[in-house]
C-alpha cells in the first residue's frame, strides 16, 4: 500500500503497522464497533505481537480456541473478543478462499472501479453497506486509491474534507472533530425517536 502515514489509533507503531499491512487496515476496520475508533485500529497490531505477526492464511486456519485465547489477552484485542475473533477468522478465511490470501486483491484486482470495490466489501464478513462505504473512503481520502467513482459509491463518506468517519483522521484534532459529528448525528437520532 502507498501512503506515508496515517493517525488511526494514535499509537505510531500501531498506525505504522496500519499504513503498510492490508490486512492490518482492513481487520481495524471490521473491529470498529462498539469501541472507540483508536482502540479498534490499534486491535491489529496488538494480535500481531500476540501472534508474531498478521499471516492471513495462519488466522484462518488457527483452532479457534488458541486464537480466542490470543485475542483475549488482557488488553483484550476487542471488548467482546468471542464474537470478534469469530468475525476475524471468517474474515481471514474468506480473504484466503475468494483472494487467494492476498488481501489488498479486495481493491486491486483486475482494476475495479469504486463500485466494484464497494460491491466486494460488502460481501465480507462483518462488512455491511456504512461499514464498506467508510473502508472504501479510507483508501480513497488516505491509500491513493483512486478508481473510478469511488467517491460516488462511498457516499457522504467520500465528500472531500467532511468530518464524519475514521476515513477523515489525519491527527488529533480530526479525531475530535469526527468524534463531535457520531454524537451529533446520535443525539439527533436520538430526538428523532421521541
Amino acid at each position: 500500500m502507498t501512503t506515508n502515514s496515517v493517525y488511526l489509533s494514535g499509537d505510531p507503531a500501531s498506525d505504522e503497522l496500519l499504513a503498510r499491512d492490508p490486512l492490518a487496515l482492513l481487520m481495524g476496520m471490521l473491529l470498529d464497533q462498539q469501541v472507540p475508533m483508536e482502540v479498534a485500529f490499534a486491535g491489529p497490531a496488538k494480535l500481531a505481537e500476540r501472534l508474531g505477526k498478521l499471516d492471513v492464511v495462519e488466522i484462518a486456519e488457527m483452532n479457534p480456541d488458541e486464537f480466542l485465547e490470543k485475542f483475549s489477552i488482557k488488553p483484550a484485542v476487542h471488548r467482546f473478543p468471542k464474537s470478534m475473533a469469530t468475525r476475524v477468522q471468517k474474515l481471514a478465511a474468506e480473504i484466503v478462499d475468494e483472494y487467494d490470501a492476498d488481501t489488498a486483491a479486495i481493491w486491486t484486482s483486475g482494476d475495479p472501479t469504486g463500485p466494484e470495490v464497494l460491491k466486494r466489501l460488502k460481501k465480507l464478513p462483518g462488512f455491511g453497506e456504512q461499514k464498506a462505504k467508510i473502508f472504501l473512503a479510507l483508501l480513497g481520502k488516505q491509500f491513493d486509491f483512486n478508481a473510478d467513482g469511488w467517491r460516488e459509491a462511498a457516499g457522504d463518506y467520500g465528500t472531500a474534507d467532511s468530518r464524519r468517519s475514521i476515513a477523515d483522521v489525519v491527527d488529533e484534532d480530526t479525531l475530535l472533530e469526527v468524534r463531535a459529528f457520531k454524537k451529533q448525528q446520535k443525539a439527533a437520532a436520538k430526538a428523532a425517536k421521541k
